[in-house]
């Protein structure tokens, strides 16, 4: 098994990216979809979250509304601490779990962590980064036109997160998806060719 991170800021492509090196046959661990799966009525930190933030989180159907939960954290810097307190150590174990269950295949394994800092790759197991990376003037343009946020949410949410000097500093490789989908799929074989090199180093 070979073990490799990837992240990239919000708007960055880092989801269609990941898409594609599962085309290619990696397995892809998402931090997002474990986050989603915990944050279920019956998940590991839905009772804690509405305990600290009350039923206004909460959608009529039991979901947790996101956009509220979104206005509270991304414009308060304690609130984002403290929701990041809830939810990174449950998805931390997930994640080791679902590696235990791949470790001894021969598998490419990516984990697809928005939120990598300095260090947790190594801390992980992780044998590389890969950063998507594109402007960010790009990344806000298709927040507001691809995903219906307004600009002021999407530049919190990026200020939120690690600058984008920050996240090229940590990388192994750059996958650069500031151009149009043909340009991505070519900048993932080169990757692919890569995490294969890599893989190859790795066992012998």
């Amino acid at each position: 098994m070979l073990l490799v991170a990837l992240t990239g800021g919000i708007g960055a492509g880092k989801s269609s990216v990941s898409d594609r090196l599962a085309e290619r046959g990696a397995a892809v661990i998402d931090a997002d979809v474990v986050v989603k799966q915990l944050q279920q009525p019956d998940g590991a930190v839905y009772a804690a979250m509405v305990e600290r933030w009350g039923d206004g989180i909460v959608e009529p159907d039991g979901q947790l509304d996101r956009q509220a939960i979104a206005a509270i954290v991304f414009n308060d810097e304690d609130e984002l601490k403290a929701l990041n307190g809830l939810v990174h150590p449950a998805v931390r174990r997930e994640m080791e779990r679902q590696i235990e269950e791949l470790a001894g295949s021969d598998r490419i394994v990516v984990l697809d962590i928005p939120l990598l800092g300095a260090g947790d790759a190594e801390k992980r197991g992780a044998k590389g980064v890969i950063v998507v990376d594109c402007p960010v003037e790009a990344a806000i343009e298709r927040l507001v036109t691809q995903r219906g946020f307004d600009r002021a949410d999407a530049e919190a949410r990026m200020a939120a997160q690690a600058t984008r000097e920050e996240r090229l500093a940590l990388a192994d490789f750059v996958v650069d998806n500031s151009g149009d989908l043909a340009q991505l799929d070519a900048e993932i074989d080169r990757c692919w060719r890569w995490l294969v090199t890599l893989a190859a180093a790795d066992t012998g």
